[in-house]
């Protein structure tokens, strides 16, 4: 008799949520799968927007919106989906010319639902001064999609003076944050679970172009801009460090962490440091700027609470370090995903 090892059976591989939250998980679909489809290397540099060829001062982005719930406090998903692509626009230093607003709806929400959130998102259009000049509508069947899903893409001209990158930061760059963190996924969780936060707490989604053109002053000294949404703080930051190969410093001391984002935290075992934002920003600043793009940056409500939170160092490249309050030093890693999903 002959005996035979079976052929060990391996399941393919899946998706899971985590693939799409900002972190691990989604850097490696990125490098292994995404980029090699369309012909580009595995190790490039990804930014809030593209350039487009042959124009450097024109910016390309686009983004899709899955929040659950639709509507929560201080926002929904139709601002949200404006807001989004027009803060990735300004990370590059662009302010928006037009956007294109794709809708895929499932059967049986109620138009109610939709004319909400397709006016909120016109609203949020025109308080930027940004016209939607197209996009498209699909229905799909009952159980296909969870109600509503948006994307929008936004075209924007950059700033003179203004050529911000992740790959521009150096060491001895400022690290300015323009507010408070943690308040969108905290919103997102309380309002989802039930769990009584939301009473006293509301998201910070909102447009960020103005506060970047704050900083056009400061020109060239300007280096990175990116808003820490998926993944919150943590992953923006590991981000510019791998992405410039420069090591991060923070200081815990100087973290905007809201009282009832913290007590949330607390309660629910969540770092604030990995929490998704919709309203800030993080800059990288050349030294002799730094007082004066935070003193831009303060000048307007939405950077009122701005501060300097820490600095680019030598060292290794892709490290970042947060100094606690008792003077020790904690390696922040980059989140694996983000701890709540369907968050933007």
């Amino acid at each position: 008799m002959t005996l035979a090892c079976p052929t060990p059976h391996h399941d393919r591989e899946t998706l899971l949520l985590g693939h799409g939250a900002g972190g691990r998980l989604s850097a490696e679909l990125l490098h292994d799968l995404v980029l090699p489809a369309f012909g580009a290397p595995p190790d490039s540099v990804l930014e809030d927007a593209a350039l487009l060829p042959g124009d450097s001062e024109l910016a390309l982005s686009t983004d899709a919106f899955v929040v659950d719930p639709l509507v929560f406090p201080g926002g929904d998903i139709g601002c949200l989906a404006v807001h989004g692509t027009v803060n990735d626009l300004a990370m590059r230093g662009a302010l928006p010319v037009a956007l294109s607003l794709a809708v895929i709806a499932e059967e049986g929400l109620p138009l109610d639902e939709l004319r909400t959130a397709l006016e909120s998102a016109g609203k949020a259009a025109r308080d930027v001064g940004v016209p939607v000049l197209t996009g498209d509508t699909k229905v799909v069947g009952r159980g296909a999609a969870d109600r509503l899903f948006l994307t929008t893409t936004g075209v924007g001209r950059r700033i003179p003076g203004l050529t911000p990158s992740v790959t521009r930061a150096r060491p001895g760059d400022a690290i300015l944050l323009s507010g408070p963190i943690g308040l969108h996924g905290t919103t997102i969780l309380s309002t989802r679970e039930g769990l009584g936060f939301e009473a006293g707490i509301a998201s910070d989604t909102r447009p960020l172009h103005r506060l970047v053109s704050a900083l056009a002053g400061c020109g060239e000294a300007v280096h990175t801009l990116r808003d820490p949404t998926r993944g919150g703080l943590a992953a923006a930051l590991n981000e510019i460090a791998r992405d410039a190969r420069i090591g991060v410093t923070i200081e815990e001391r100087a973290l905007p962490v809201p009282e009832v984002v913290g007590a949330a935290c607390d309660l629910l075992g969540l770092d604030p440091l990995v929490v998704a934002n919709e309203g800030c920003m993080v800059a990288f600043v050349a030294p002799d700027a730094a007082d004066a793009a935070l003193d831009a940056l303060r000048a307007l409500p939405e950077g009122a609470e701005a501060v300097r939170l820490g600095t680019a160092v030598e060292g290794t490249p892709g490290r970042v370090e947060l100094r606690t309050l008792v003077g020790a030093g904690r390696i922040v890693e980059m989140p694996m995903g983000e701890q709540l999903p369907r968050i933007c």
